[in-house]
């Protein structure tokens, strides 16, 4: 099988191409921005004809995108999260290779949710910043497209390689400078929020399941099961045998250097840099989704034979181990 990944370089796009790669059934071409593509090529400014002549060279049967990006402002993340999704679409519906499409979605495309739920595929999009937007806009288009088309929307994304400006890279960089420093109390802002963490490797495991299944539509990519970023943060003290105490703020809104810039967003853990201090009357983890954000999946199980296998404390220790490896 010939695949062509999209964004092989990025958080999520390294852990699938090492996926892949193990797989000998496939024959793997990483199309990017970046030297260490295979074809360099930029979704966002390219044109769908050149694409096009590309595709109907390469002839994959499955093209995978993990482009995209959570820097910027709104016209930066139209351009990369949702132009560079068209273009992808209006160049399979030229080419003559029929590929099948599977597009990386997020969770921040949902929109806030009521606590104790589980946000299924039918839950009518409210997605709450320029992120999510630009990440629905995406959806739709590929939705309408008329492809053989799934999109995975995944949920919060973490493990090795977890980006240090990310809520719980930022926390683990926290930790290992009051080790270092022998500071016998961290003080922490916005743990009350309470997320869906999925492990990266996971995440690799669903896009490689589904690129060689027939489902179509959207297929939430999580646990099932929303956990507090306190609790989170416990269990990084624990694996890091960090013996200091965790004062959490009363005030996570309140800009402090402690509180991490409160924790950041959910895109953030694909990358994004965010700003030291949040605005005055921010979320405390301003995703636009709450305080809460949890995935029904029933769909990824019963159409992609998937399930997650790894365990928080294991996403949460290999984030540590690399925190602890930098000086």
């Amino acid at each position: 099988m010939r695949v062509l990944l999209l964004g092989a370089n990025g958080f999520i796009g390294r852990f699938v191409a090492d996926r892949l790669l193990a797989d000998p059934a496939v024959h793997l071409t990483a199309l990017g921005r970046g030297d260490d593509a295979d074809v360099r090529f930029d979704l966002a400014g390219g044109s769908p004809g050149a694409l096009t002549r590309f595709l109907d060279a390469v002839h994959p049967g499955v093209v995978i995108n993990c482009a995209g990006t959570t820097r910027g402002g709104a016209r930066e993340l139209t351009r990369h999260n949702t132009v560079a999704v068209a273009t992808v679409c209006e160049a399979l519906r030229r080419s003559g290779c029929g590929a099948r499409l599977v597009q990386l979605g997020c969770a921040s495309e949902y929109g806030p949710s009521q606590p104790g739920s589980s946000t299924a595929e039918d839950a009518v999009p409210r997605p709450g910043g320029p992120y999510g937007v630009s990440k629905l806009a995406a959806t739709e288009l590929v939705l309408g497209a008329g492809l053989d088309a799934v999109v995975l929307r995944v949920f919060s994304p973490v493990g090795p390689g977890t980006p240090a400006g990310s809520p719980l890279g930022r926390l683990a960089e926290a930790m290992r400078r009051a080790m270092q420093s022998g500071d016998g109390e961290l003080k922490l802002g916005g743990l009350g929020v309470q997320r869906d963490f999925v492990d990266v490797r996971d995440v690799a495991r669903a896009v490689h399941a589904a690129s060689l299944s027939a489902a179509q539509g959207i297929v939430n990519i999580g646990t099932g099961r929303a956990v507090r970023l306190r609790d989170a943060a416990a269990v990084l003290a624990r694996v890091a045998g960090y013996a200091g105490a965790l004062h959490e703020l009363d005030a996570p809104s309140r800009p402090s250097l402690s509180a991490m810039g409160s924790l950041a967003s959910i895109g953030a853990q694909r990358g994004e840099s965010l700003p030291d201090q949040p605005a005055a009357g921010a979320h405390p983890y301003p995703d636009g989704c709450g305080g809460w954000q949890q995935a029904d999946v029933r769909t990824a199980r019963d159409r992609l034979g998937w399930r997650p296998r790894i365990n928080l404390e294991e996403s949460l220790a290999d984030i540590w181990m690399e925190a602890a490896c930098r000086i």
